[in-house]
């Protein structure tokens, strides 16, 4: 790798991990945007310099953060974006060529690798929330409680919760949690993929031709995924809850599919921007 290449890409880690430092602290708000622009360092440098470049910031950016945090955050960010930047920008670059014509991989590949990756993380993360169902309702009320009593009044219109509302809402959100959370982990790395697509495109450095998006198609075994990771959530305990974030992730992707035909169906539509 050129020294200018690996320089970049050891920039790129260092502004990865003080972007995820910054997303702990700070408002609301400020703290869920940092939190999403977490990985488009590592993407650039993947997707504009290659894989070896992803990895080399990935690497630097779980040094900085075991550095300034603890072992504990550096494996959390590792999971969530370090790993997962480093895989998807490489399968975006696979290709092979017969001689004629080059064949790239296929973009519904890349979207059901993303939901794997979600989908663990998502598992991952419940895990260390807490060991069964019990100990995570327990823990999702205690920091719905904490957040009530100390951030809720701080932000426009907050009210303060009885003990029967926050009970309600830590019930809402340990059968809503694992969904989002599968969702909001994938989102993630979609969008930073996609954006560090764009920002690659326009300046010149994309290692592959755009590809045509629209035309994305998932394997049929994705299907099979989201059906029976759907009827595990119906399982209950933690079972149920481990397989909600699966069937989020999948049901993301599939969404993806429909905006893909939605793009198809209104090819030359005069209401297309609608």
């Amino acid at each position: 790798m050129p020294l200018n290449a690996a320089l970049l890409a050891l920039a790129a880690g260092f502004i990865s991990a003080i972007v995820f430092a910054s997303a702990t602290a700070g408002p609301v708000l400020l703290r869920i945007l940092l939190f999403f622009l977490t990985p488009l360092s590592l993407y650039l440098a993947g997707l504009g310099l290659g894989p070896r470049a992803a990895a080399l910031a990935a690497v630097a950016a779980i040094l900085i953060i075991l550095l300034i945090g603890n072992p504990a955050t550096a494996v959390v960010y590792a999971a969530s974006t370090a790993v997962p930047a480093v895989v998807l920008t490489r399968f975006a670059l696979l290709s092979r060529s017969d001689g004629e014509t080059v064949a790239w991989y296929p973009i519904g590949r890349i979207v059901i690798a993303a939901a794997l990756f979600a989908a663990a993380f998502t598992t991952f993360a419940l895990l260390l929330i807490g060991g069964d169902a019990d100990a995570l309702a327990k823990t999702l009320r205690d920091l719905i409680a904490s957040f009530a009593k100390t951030q809720l009044p701080s932000l426009p219109g907050g009210q303060p919760l009885t003990e029967s509302q926050i009970d309600d809402i830590a019930a809402t959100t340990l059968k809503t949690l694992p969904w989002a959370l599968g969702m909001m982990t994938m989102a993630t790395m979609l969008l930073n993929l996609w954006l560090a697509g764009r920002i690659t495109l326009a300046s010149g450095r994309l290692m592959r031709p755009w590809p045509k998006l629209s035309a994305t198609a998932l394997p049929t075994a994705a299907i099979w995924a989201l059906l029976a990771a759907t009827a595990l959530t119906f399982a209950g305990g933690i079972t149920g809850l481990l397989a909600g974030g699966f069937a989020g992730a999948f049901t993301f992707a599939f969404a993806m599919i429909g905006l893909a035909v939605a793009h198809v169906v209104t090819a030359g539509s005069p209401w297309r921007s609608f």
